[in-house]
């Protein structure tokens, strides 16, 4: 092909590829298209963006990139194996989505997550009110993988508590939030941890623990802040969590022994177990931990009144496939105590599928070529690198209105960068986070904003100062940047 040629890549031999015929306009017509479909995308969807839409978006996205390519005399065939490779190099981690949705059905099931939730209440002291907040939405967002389902019933029990008790709305509003995006952020039933790292080129728990270096030093000085706040407040009355906490005992049978499988889980990620085996094992676990203390919910799940073989082998099975919802007498309670199961990760797998079509076309024309050696010239330093990939998650925050399409979009165009500076893609896949993920909640107009600012009935301008964790993660990642603190390398160099 004229004026094509591939450069070896580190490690997997996959190609770059280079089209001295396009220009860096031409290889960012498909980046404004994209950003501009899917912001107006997000205006008329809302929430609902992500049921479809967003995913068609980048589809079409990956068609004005095909168009550009065929007028730079790319192949079809060309474009269709960079997107084979690309969604071949995502096997794992859509794997490992599939598992992590069979995991937290059991474990919901089993009552594993119901006992993280009943202990994390009972920490509750009015004078560290703020921090106990971080640390109760941080355990229960870490236990579902979810800021959002922590936000929307916790969340919204805390905000309550917190009035009562004369604290500012939006005081209380920043430390649940804080807490529920630390959470989400360290739990690998998180989906958007589960993201980043796919759009990295990387793996699920080294993201984690490297991503645990700049987010537990700054979840650390949130809560520092937090007491402090805390300890100058004049609360009065009494956190009231009773009810609740019945409601969980009645429903549940919550014993400490539940806590054997998430410490065997964790035992086996610090031990660095193969993430699909760790899973695998807690998601058995879970089921025989449900069958042993909470026959009666799995007999209910399985069609059954009395548990048995059958509507034991169906409970727990439709737990792990499908979407399971356990009812309770608090209304509040019903949305915490359900699981999408794997069926729940279908549309995160979704996202990843549909961008991994976009990123396919725009490395197949050439243009992510294009684009790294623009933005390597533009980020002199390994700095300027990182700089750069904050100012582009924040920039698609506010752009696109969400916080997928914030790690993504960047994900899949700077992953090529850091490969040439020799950096690991642990380092992209943190600072995505640190950047993307987090940031989503301080802007009104974001998904992410829109919707914890409606559940807690707290506008985002009264809780965005006191989100501190939020706003703090991006100076954090760009502070070890700088210092050059925990950069990791690649163990392979690329090769000329």
């Amino acid at each position: 092909m004229p004026n094509q040629k591939k450069k070896a890549k580190y490690r997997e031999n996959e190609a770059i590829i280079e089209n001295k015929e396009l220009n860096i306009w031409e290889a960012l017509i498909p980046v404004f298209a994209l950003v501009g479909m899917l912001a107006y995308n997000v205006y008329v969807f809302g929430d609902d963006a992500l049921s479809g839409s967003n995913q068609f978006i980048l589809l079409l996205g990956g068609a004005v990139a095909a168009v550009v390519g065929f007028f730079n005399k790319v192949s079809y065939k060309q474009m269709l194996g960079e997107v084979a490779e690309n969604v071949r190099s995502t096997t794992g981690a859509l794997l490992i989505l599939l598992m992590v949705g069979a995991l937290s059905g059991t474990w919901l099931v089993s009552g594993i997550i119901p006992a993280m939730i009943y202990y994390g209440l009972q920490i509750l002291n009015p004078t560290i009110f703020l921090g106990a907040c971080v640390i109760i939405c941080a355990i229960i967002s870490i236990a579902t993988g979810s800021s959002w389902t922590t936000a929307a019933t916790v969340g919204i029990a805390l905000v309550g508590i917190g009035e009562a008790l004369g604290i500012s709305l939006g005081m209380t509003a920043g430390a649940v939030l804080s807490g529920a995006y630390f959470g989400d952020k360290m739990s690998p039933l998180s989906d958007t941890t589960n993201l980043a790292p796919a759009m990295a080129g990387g793996e699920l728990f080294s993201h984690i623990r490297y991503m645990a270096m700049t987010t537990i030093p700054t979840v650390s000085i949130t809560l520092l802040v937090f007491i402090i706040i805390g300890f100058t407040l004049d609360t009065s009355g009494v956190a009231d969590t009773d009810a609740i906490l019945n409601t969980i005992g009645e429903t549940f049978n919550i014993n400490g022994w539940l806590f054997i499988v998430p410490l065997v889980v964790i035992l086996m990620i610090v031990k660095k177990a193969p993430p699909l085996l760790a899973l695998l094992i807690g998601t058995l676990l879970g089921g025989v931990f449900a069958l042993i203390f909470q026959p009666d919910i799995v007999a209910k799940i399985g069609g059954g009144n009395i548990l048995d073989f059958s509507t034991g082998y169906k409970g727990i099975l439709n737990s792990i496939t499908v979407s399971t919802a356990i009812e309770t007498p608090d209304p509040a309670l019903n949305e915490l105590f359900s699981s999408g199961g794997m069926a729940g990760m279908l549309g995160t797998i979704w996202l990843i599928v549909c961008a991994m079509v976009f990123g396919g076309v725009m490395d197949g024309i050439g243009a992510l070529e294009r684009i790294t050696k623009s933005l390597l010239n533009l980020a002199k330093t390994t700095f300027g690198l990182f700089a750069s990939t904050v100012g582009s998650c924040l920039a698609l925050n506010v752009t696109a209105s969400d916080q997928y399409l914030a790690l993504v979009v960047p994900g899949k165009m700077f992953s090529k960068a850091y490969e040439e500076r020799g950096l690991a893609p642990e380092n992209l896949s943190r600072t995505l986070e640190d950047s993307g993920t987090v940031t989503s909640v301080l802007v009104p107009w974001n998904t992410c904003g829109a919707y914890h600012s409606g559940v807690l009935g707290v506008a985002v301008g009264d809780y965005f100062f006191y989100a501190i964790f939020n706003w703090l993660s991006p100076f954090m990642t760009l502070f070890f940047a700088a210092a050059k603190i925990k950069i990791k390398q690649l163990a392979t160099p690329i090769k000329a």
